[in-house]
């Protein structure tokens, strides 16, 4: 293969390019989502990263470089893994998917993504992918977790939780939505008897909100995410009972800073993160 590829500089040389250096973190992260079946915004690969967004364009276009000759040596096509990579705003990936540059027409780009995508997620080779090129997967994400205690009855609820609770149900802006969804139910049941802190629902959209205090350690924020998981599956699963067509999610909202371990997992898991809200004094 070309000595100017991805393959180049897993043999480790000194003096590899920069954008090659990156491109080697950021493929096992893409294979990593690939195997999870999720998407990855631009801004959240750049934050894992620690990096800034508009840098990993020539890395993403060094993988999908890699990939077209890696393909060739194995005479089967690859997919295009970095076109699971979107832009935040539009859902599609950006110029470095050659297979988007000469279309023009959102809706043909839009249909022709889905398509990329489901060959991507359901491709069955990305470890052999990352071994051929000598990379090692990404960390694994789901370390031993605490296990709950039981307690019989639930825990009192705190007052900063709370107060975070009715804040989030009275603003909806303040995690991204509209006005007009205020106010949001607290202490919401759902179909399955999950009770949840904050439901939203219209004509257009049910939407639940996981509320975490300052209070909440990591333990608590990574209960979060499952739960996350878990109340978007409900509610897609009561919108295919109903066979309607609104929009369904279940958002993470926090007072404080999502700690660095954790943005991984958000990513893996696709769940969308509110970070520190500020509950204003009298609202």
């Amino acid at each position: 293969m070309s000595e100017n590829r991805l393959v180049t500089i897993a043999k480790n040389k000194p003096d590899k390019k920069l954008y090659q250096t990156r491109a080697r973190s950021i493929l096992p992260i893409l294979v990593r989502q690939a195997m999870a079946s999720q998407k990855i915004f631009y801004s959240d690969l750049a934050q894992e990263l620690n990096l800034h967004r508009r840098v990993l364009n020539y890395p993403l276009g060094c993988i999908g470089d890699t990939l077209l000759e890696l393909g060739e040596l194995w005479q089967e096509e690859i997919p295009p893994i970095q076109g699971i990579v979107v832009n935040k705003q539009t859902g599609l990936p950006g110029n470095n998917v050659n297979f988007l540059r000469q279309i023009i027409n959102p809706r043909q780009k839009e249909a022709i993504v889905n398509t990329v995508l489901g060959d991507v997620f359901s491709y069955p080779k990305w470890l052999d992918v990352l071994e051929e090129l000598g990379l090692t997967p990404a960390e694994s994400l789901n370390p031993q977790l605490e296990q709950p205690t039981d307690r019989g009855d639930s825990p009192a609820e705190s007052i900063a939780h709370k107060r975070l609770k009715d804040y989030v149900a009275q603003y909806p802006k303040s995690v991204g939505l509209k006005k007009s969804l205020a106010p949001g139910d607290t202490e919401y049941v759902l179909r399955s008897g999950d009770r949840v802190d904050v439901f939203f629902q219209s004509t257009q959209c049910h939407i639940v909100v996981e509320v975490k205090s300052r209070i909440s350690d990591e333990s608590d924020l990574r209960r979060g995410f499952f739960q996350c998981v878990k109340y978007r599956a409900v509610l897609r699963a009561c919108r295919n009972l109903e066979g309607e067509t609104y929009e369904v999610d279940a958002l993470l909202a926090m007072e404080g800073s999502l700690p660095d371990e954790l943005i991984p997992v958000r990513n893996t898991l696709g769940v969308k993160v509110i970070e520190n809200i500020q509950v204003k004094d009298n609202y």
